[in-house]
């Protein structure tokens, strides 16, 4: 396992850290199957564990906490706040409200009395950054949060959230979560260098693009992951960008084969060699999963194997943009595009 520093945190945590999306229903995972897994990651030199209140409605967290439960000291433990937890208008979103509850109920469901870092699960746009800020610092200050950071912010937000710090002296978020994979490449256009100008600490999700890149989306294969049964248009080949991502992974996969690699270790590879990412964030459903993944830790590509991947796929290029997240609203709902 690779290690490196977050940020400027000072924190060193592992180039793979442990997603726990699919701990529960989503992923059809058990306490039992949850909890070999974190044994698994812990003891493969994992040190960082991610998930979020909506994950499960807080099924996830509730399961983690149970799987780390005597040994909290050894594990950065992270986890988010934003997306809706209920029906009610107020049950989500970035507000200070909301944040203090929130963190509350998910201490609660991990049993400790502090997260490492506390993040931002998307850009909120009804709530200043003065007030989601001022916020996290009082928590921080508490001494219930260590650090706190975003996820999935535009480039132009993680700008504006570090001025806001600046100018209204309140703490600043010092990590970034955004997606990125070899199918999904234009932060590296955009918010990978802003990142780095900011010195924040990048961990990013999906590195194997919900399962295009390890190793069973083929050519003429039938389909049967998890999240091709949830979403099954995202995996349509009759869909111009899923062709372009299946021709792609083909031609990967040759790129792979040569190298003397799984698909997998060229994709987690890949996104680590990116001297901005600090760690990519993997989601086992299951062991076998976890222990393909973890066999990537120590995967160093060449700058002959990165040619060719640029080959395949162009830097800055996402080859399903409709999937992004951080898109600006402008663009979805025309009513703010005009007057």
């Amino acid at each position: 396992m690779q290690y490196r520093t977050l940020g400027r945190t000072g924190v060193t945590v592992s180039s793979l850290a442990l997603g726990a999306m699919n701990f529960g229903q989503l992923g059809r995972t058990t306490q039992e199957d949850a909890t070999a897994i974190v044994d698994a990651a812990l003891e493969g030199g994992v040190n960082l564990i991610d998930t979020a209140d909506r994950y499960g409605f807080g099924e996830s967290e509730e399961m983690v906490g149970k799987a780390i439960a005597g040994r909290r000291d050894d594990i950065i433990l992270a986890t988010k706040v934003f997306s809706p937890m209920s029906d009610e208008p107020n049950h989500q979103g970035s507000s200070r409200r909301w944040i203090v509850t929130e963190l509350e109920s998910s201490l609660r469901r991990l049993n400790v009395d502090h997260v490492d870092l506390y993040q931002i699960h998307r850009w909120d746009a009804a709530t200043s950054d003065e007030e989601t800020l001022s916020a996290l610092t009082d928590l921080q200050r508490a001494g219930k949060i260590r650090y706190f950071g975003s996820s999935t912010y535009p480039a132009y937000r993680v700008v504006q959230a570090q001025w806001a710090a600046k100018e209204n002296h309140l703490g600043r978020f010092v990590t970034e979560q955004p997606g990125y994979s070899i199918l999904q490449r234009a932060i590296e256009a955009d918010v990978l260098p802003v990142v780095e100008q900011y010195g924040l600490g990048v961990l990013v999700w999906s590195p194997l693009a919900s399962g295009w890149l390890s190793g069973v989306v083929r050519e003429g294969q039938e389909l049967t992951t998890n999240r091709s049964k949830m979403l099954p248009e995202r995996f349509d080949p009759s869909i111009p960008s899923n062709r372009a991502r299946l021709d792609a992974v083909e031609k990967l996969v040759t790129v792979a084969d040569e190298a003397g690699l799984t698909l997998i270790q060229l994709a987690l590879g890949f996104v680590t060699a990116h001297p901005a990412v600090t760690s990519a964030i993997i989601g086992p459903r299951t062991l076998d999963h976890l222990n393909s993944q973890l066999a990537a830790a120590d995967t160093v590509l060449s700058a002959e194997v990165l040619d060719a991947i640029d080959e395949i796929v162009a830097p800055g290029i996402d080859l399903a943009p409709n999937e992004k997240f951080d898109t600006p609203p402008a663009l979805i709902d025309s009513a703010l595009r005009r007057r």
